[in-house]
């Protein structure tokens, strides 16, 4: 009974590790589109180089946390992002341009 206790503990630290180290992982783009007035972006995600990947399609809107994070992005721009799941919409809390 130890040994297993002892098993499932491990199995669960390293799955909570896995998702952290996941979620500081950011996702690349281009923008698209901004809308100051509603606190939106569109963003087209960039390909990863995965073989028979179909990720290149249309851009997804995404609201953003701070207004403030879209004041020096412009439409063409390469950003990386992070988003949080929030209410069925995506937010983005961190948002970094490419120079």
């Amino acid at each position: 009974m130890r040994t297993a206790t002892i098993f499932w503990a491990g199995i669960a630290a390293m799955t909570i590790c896995v998702n952290a180290s996941a979620a500081e992982q950011g996702t690349m783009g281009t923008v698209t589109g901004i809308n100051r007035l509603n606190s939106t972006i569109a963003i087209k995600r960039v390909e990863t180089g995965t073989v028979g990947a179909n990720t290149s399609g249309t851009a997804e809107e995404f609201k953003v946390k701070d207004p403030a994070m879209i004041e020096d992005v412009h439409a063409g721009d390469r950003v990386t992002f992070f988003t949080a799941d929030g209410g069925g919409s995506k937010t983005i809390i961190k948002l970094d341009r490419q120079k």
